[in-house]
């Protein structure tokens, strides 16, 4: 049975921050906000916690996780980033995207592609997951809280307690934080390829 947190989306309660980073430094998978609809997250190192996020969603190894971080500090260690797309980067964070990279070799081979070197990267404009990535001090490894057979995230924190309390270690109620997902930016090449059109504006690529 899992824990259910209701965090503040402004003033997000420290206790319960730190709380819920235990459950992830304890090989908890959990449930929190973005700002692009809820997501399922755990340590980047935690092949179990990984495998049952990939089990709740039924997905394959062919999935490519993305590493959601606090700011773009950490984006060095994970992804190789020359200056013109740095300021791109910086431009359009925190906010809903997920850009495409090349990954540097600190990522986890299994959160890539088997056949591509990329990972794909994020940093959220949402309260509740920059504090949680503060008080965890490393990326989240996560994937958006999209159902098997469904489009579009799931929205409503006691509809995901529901379906998910004994398949997940905690569930954050964060409030409505849209239904969305992020438009995603592929940066691997010379120029930027917009593979999805999201909840991020794309007018400026």
């Amino acid at each position: 049975m899992s824990q259910f947190f209701q965090i503040h989306q402004d003033n997000p309660q420290a206790r319960l921050v730190r709380q819920a980073v235990e459950i992830i430094h304890s090989g908890g998978v959990i449930v929190y906000p973005t700002d692009s609809g809820y997501a399922l997250g755990c340590a980047i190192g935690d092949k179990n916690a990984a495998d049952r996020i990939k089990s709740i969603r039924r997905l394959d190894d062919k999935h490519n996780f993305t590493l959601v971080c606090r700011d773009l500090s950490d984006i060095s260690t994970y992804a190789k980033v020359d200056n013109s797309t740095y300021r791109l980067l910086k431009n359009h964070t925190p906010g809903a995207y997920t850009f495409i990279l090349t990954a540097t070799s600190e990522v986890p081979r299994r959160l890539l592609h088997p056949k591509r070197r990329q990972i794909g990267i994020r940093v959220p404009d949402n309260r509740i997951a920059q504090a949680l990535l503060e008080e965890l001090g490393a990326p989240l490894m996560s994937s958006t809280l999209i159902m098997p057979g469904e489009e579009m995230p799931m929205t409503d924190p006691y509809e995901i307690r529901q379906m998910l309390e004994h398949a997940v270690d905690l569930i954050i109620d964060g409030g409505f934080c849209g239904m969305e997902p992020t438009s995603v930016v592929d940066l691997t090449d010379d120029a930027p390829v917009i593979l999805r059109e999201g909840a991020g504006d794309v007018s400026s690529f």
